[in-house]
């Protein structure tokens, strides 16, 4: 049986995945943000599941990763692409690889265009992929910095993900309009960017000319992501996040006695 969440950060329209075999317990995250790492720990223990990995679709510039510290946590193994630049994986991924996680597996397609070390994650069965920032619903990703490339995009695209069946599910690493999932046959078709009879050099020039604002977390993220989400020197990131304590209604004081008059 395999277990499946999909998971959101709303402050960077971030999707986390969590899959599992559920009859041997192990489990694969893909694309974990930092401060929600709590959150997945508490939801991978609930469940009574063994993370075996952290994947990385990329290395992310809207914000930081929370391998580093499922690694610090759970003890899981982080992967990503060869191509990615980033320090401290335990395993660098190449087109074909297979992470596999109990008697469950996804394959890897590596599908630069968003920046160069951009993979997709295909489950098993080809029932479902997992697209990162390459494609979205409706969309694609960027292709302005980070070694952007809407040639290498359009063909990433073309190759790696329409060619899987039509009926596959696909799941992106972001969304901006409260849209969950797609599939190979809905991008071919109504996908405005790339879907139907639209080709490579109008593809290039639509993005050529998006000029989008930066990400507001560039300048943290991009370095933070390069060491796997790993602080340096502590500084900047804490492996506790300062929440405020958690009070019940029902205690006295006047925490309390504040609740009830709001």
């Amino acid at each position: 049986m395999l277990v499946f969440r999909q998971l959101f950060d709303p402050p960077s329209s971030t999707y986390t995945y969590l899959l599992a075999d559920g009859d041997r317990g192990a489990a694969i995250i893909i694309d974990p943000v930092f401060e929600q790492v709590r959150r997945d720990a508490a939801l991978i223990e609930e469940l009574g599941l063994r993370l075996v990995f952290a994947l990385e679709t990329h290395v992310h510039a809207d914000h930081v990763t929370g391998a580093w510290l499922l690694k610090e946590r759970m003890g899981c193994r982080i992967a990503l692409a060869a191509t990615s630049g980033a320090a401290g994986a335990d395993r660098y991924l190449v087109q074909d690889d297979v992470v596999t996680f109990g008697e469950r597996n996804v394959q890897i397609r590596q599908t630069p265009g968003h920046t160069d070390g951009c993979l997709s994650y295909v489950l098993d069965d080809r029932s479902m992929a997992f697209t990162g920032d390459c494609l979205f619903v409706r969309g694609t990703g960027r292709t302005d910095f980070q070694q952007g490339d809407p040639h290498a995009m359009y063909r990433s695209i073309h190759e790696q993900i329409f060619t899987l069946p039509d009926l596959c599910l696909l799941y992106p690493a972001h969304d901006y309009r409260g849209l969950t999932v797609t599939s190979v046959r809905e991008e071919r078709r109504f996908n405005p960017r790339l879907g139907g009879e639209i080709g490579e050099g109008d593809f290039t020039g639509y993005m050529n000319n998006l000029r989008l604002a930066h990400p507001k977390k560039l300048d943290v993220a991009v370095p933070a992501n390069l060491q796997c989400g790993r602080p340096e020197n502590g500084v900047g990131i804490t492996t506790e996040p300062d929440w405020a304590a958690l009070r019940r209604r029902s205690e006295p004081g006047p925490t309390a006695t504040m609740d009830a008059q709001t």
